[in-house]
């Protein structure tokens, strides 16, 4: 199983003062936090895109080839590419140098984004989000497979045979499909063949079961493998030295964010009792000691019929800098080590 972190760039005040880091010391917050992770062994790290004030991420692709130049094995991905949003065309040239300057590191998530701000500011029809990304995530996957396709659609300019440049390190690029609740989303990342990453933010673990069962068994019945139907989970995670330590870390700034995006749409505004139902060993968020999260992870794996990579959404931490840089050392150094030794007798018997 990959092990690694997805972070949104969060730009979040100081619970007591109210006070808003610069977005410059947050920013080289955030590519410290990527060579932590490098360095501790951690196998992904992604960076989302959004186009609202709480998050400094619009523009990953840059943020992704500056960890790039200060990293040298962990792979570099989005979490994710608002593809419907996008240019598939500008998307592949972005992440193609991406791969070039990381020497074949870099990965793509795309998917159609959980916020809508990203459609009217590019002059997008929101209500259209399903067809622009199907539409586009089929011109992304031919740039792929060849340098000069020949393509129609019906919301961007055909494409007559012109080259697009550069071509990545990598043979291909490798794409996954971020979902996440619609079975739709899930069937057509089966059929397609495509790696499935799964935003599970809330509730538990096991209530995604059938939807990974309906990807998985979508794949097969299109002619795929199975070991081409991966199954990754992005979720809410934290480690600290106990926990009670990871939860109060993690508490403020998840509270805050998720009372800032309830506001928008109705919710009840988030409780610590909310919070710690979701820390609990039903709920799916990853935080607490090493030895919990790593128990916690094996759990989420065997519920959903094996998982290929977690990555640990850790943004809403980021009030206490000394906390995240801490967090990621022990996610590398704790409670990977817990997980891989855990997987290998699994994998032995699966080469046996």
């Amino acid at each position: 199983m990959d092990i690694g972190i997805d972070s949104f760039a969060a730009i979040l005040p100081d619970p007591v003062t109210g006070r808003l880091p610069s977005a410059t010391d947050r920013m080289a917050d955030l590519l410290d936090e990527i060579e932590v992770a490098d360095r501790v062994g951690l196998d992904v790290f992604g960076v989302g895109e959004h186009h609202r004030s709480e998050f400094l991420d619009s523009a990953p692709a840059i943020i992704l080839a500056a960890a790039a130049a200060r990293t040298s094995r962990i792979r570099l991905t989005s979490a994710v590419t608002v593809l419907s949003a996008a240019d598939p065309v500008r998307v592949f040239q972005q992440f193609s140098t991406l791969d070039l300057i990381s020497k074949g590191r870099a990965e793509l998530v795309v998917g159609r984004g959980s916020f809508g701000e990203a459609y009217p500011l590019f002059g997008l029809d929101p209500r259209a989000y399903d067809a622009l990304f199907v539409e586009k995530l089929d011109l992304l996957l031919q740039l792929g497979r060849m340098t000069s396709p020949v393509w129609e659609g019906r919301f961007r300019p055909s494409l007559t045979g012109q080259g697009v440049y550069p071509r990545p390190h990598q043979k291909q690029l490798p794409i996954w499909v971020g979902v996440g609740g619609t079975p739709q989303s899930f069937a057509r990342a089966g059929e397609l063949g495509l790696p499935l990453m799964v935003a599970i933010i809330g509730g538990g673990f096991e209530r995604f079961r059938l939807l990974v069962d309906l990807y998985r068994e979508t794949g097969l019945q299109a002619g795929h493998s199975p070991e081409t139907l991966k199954v990754g989970v992005h979720a809410m995670g934290f480690v600290g030295e106990t926990d009670l330590a990871a939860r109060e870390a993690f508490f403020p700034g998840w509270a805050h964010l998720t009372a800032t995006i309830g506001r928008e749409r109705g919710w009840p505004p988030p409780t610590r009792q909310q919070f710690d139902a979701l820390a609990s060993p039903e709920g799916a968020f990853l935080v607490g000691a090493p030895e919990t999260v790593a128990a916690k992870m094996l759990q989420a794996s065997e519920t959903l019929g094996g998982l290929s990579r977690i990555t640990f959404q850790m943004s809403t931490a980021s009030l206490e800098t000394a906390a995240m840089k801490r967090s990621i050392d022990l996610l590398g150094a704790e409670v990977a080590p817990i997980v891989r030794a855990a997987q290998k007798p699994e994998a032995s018997k699966e080469t046996a």
